[in-house]
C-alpha cells in the first residue's frame, strides 16, 4: 500500500534519524542503508537526519515538509529514542504546529535483525548455529537497564533458535561485561571457539574498540557491523509503514 500525505497525491516522506558520528564511515553506512530503501520503495521520499555530529538535524530534515514519518535508526529503545527524538520533535512542533509527524519505533528488536547478524557472521566464515561456537553479542551499552535487558533478550532468542555453544552479551560501554571480559570468561569455561557479533548499526569508535579488544582477548572472529544489510532496510520500511498506518487509523477512528 502507498501512504499518501494528507491532502496531496504524494507519498508520506520518511525521515530516518540516526545517532550521528564524526566518523565519515558511519554517515556513508547510513546513506548506503537508505539507498537500499530507496531502491526497494522508490515511491517513498527518503531523508536523513542526525541527532549529533553530522547534518542535517531533525528540524532541518523536516524543513519544507507538511507531513512525515520519523523513524529512529536505532537498535534499542533508550535515551535517544525516549528523550532526544521526542524533545527535538517538540521543538519543531512549537515552531510548526501544522506539521503532521508519524513517529515510528526503533529498528530493534526484530527477528530480521538476527538474520542480519547471521549474515555478517557468515561473511566472516562462521556457520549459523555451529555447536562448537560461542557467540558474544556486543551492543554499545546504555545507562538505561531496559535497553541492556532488550539486548539480553535478543541473545536468549538467538540461543533458543540455533544450536550455538552459547549466546551471551557484552557491552562496549556503560555496562558490564565488556567484550574482552566475556571472551575470556567463555574461553576459561571451555568454549571451543568464541566469535563476536557487534549489535551496531555503523562503523566507528565502538566498532573499532570491540574489534581490537575482542581479538586481543582471544576471540577467533569479530564480524562486521550490521550496516547496509537488506534485512535492516526491510525492517526500516516495516517501521515506516507501521507508523503511518497507526496514525491513519487514529485519524479515522
Amino acid at each position: 500500500m502507498t501512504w499518501r500525505a494528507r491532502g496531496t497525491s504524494s507519498t508520506v516522506p520518511l525521515v530516518a534519524v540516526a545517532h550521528g558520528s564524526r566518523d565519515p564511515r558511519a554517515t556513508a553506512t547510513v546513506e548506503d542503508l537508505l539507498d537500499l530503501v530507496r531502491r526497494a520503495r522508490p515511491e517513498i521520499p527518503v531523508r536523513t537526519a542526525y541527532l549529533d555530529h553530522a547534518p542535517p538535524t531533525l528540524a532541518g530534515a523536516l524543513s519544507g515538509l507538511a507531513e512525515a514519518a520519523v523513524v529512529p535508526l536505532l537498535l534499542t529503545e533508550a535515551y535517544h529514542s525516549r528523550v532526544d527524538i521526542p524533545g527535538a520533535l517538540a521543538e519543531v512542533a512549537a515552531r510548526r504546529p501544522l506539521l503532521r509527524v508519524h513517529r515510528g519505533a526503533t529498528l530493534g528488536p526484530h527477528p530480521l535483525l538476527l538474520a542480519a547478524l547471521e549474515r555478517r557472521l557468515s561473511e566472516a566464515g562462521v556457520a549459523a548455529g555451529d555447536p562448537e561456537t560461542a557467540v558474544v553479542l556486543v551492543s554499545a551499552g546504555s545507562s538505561d537497564h531496559r535497553a541492556n535487558a532488550t539486548v539480553s533478550g535478543i541473545a536468549e532468542d538467538w540461543a533458543s533458535l540455533r544450536g550455538w555453544w552459547s549466546v551471551t552479551v557484552a557491552y562496549a560501554s556503560a555496562a558490564r561485561p565488556s567484550p574482552e571480559e566475556e571472551v575470556r570468561r567463555l574461553l576459561s569455561a571451555g568454549a571451543p571457539r568464541v566469535v563476536v557479533a557487534p549489535y551496531l548499526l555503523a562503523p566507528g569508535h565502538f566498532a573499532d574498540k570491540i574489534h581490537r579488544d575482542a581479538l586481543a582477548a582471544g576471540a577467533e572472529v569479530v564480524a562486521g557491523v550490521l550496516g547496509a544489510a537488506p534485512e535492516l532496510a526491510a525492517v526500516l520500511i516495516e517501521r515506516y509503514e507501521q507508523a503511518v498506518r497507526r496514525e491513519m487509523a487514529l485519524a479515522t477512528a
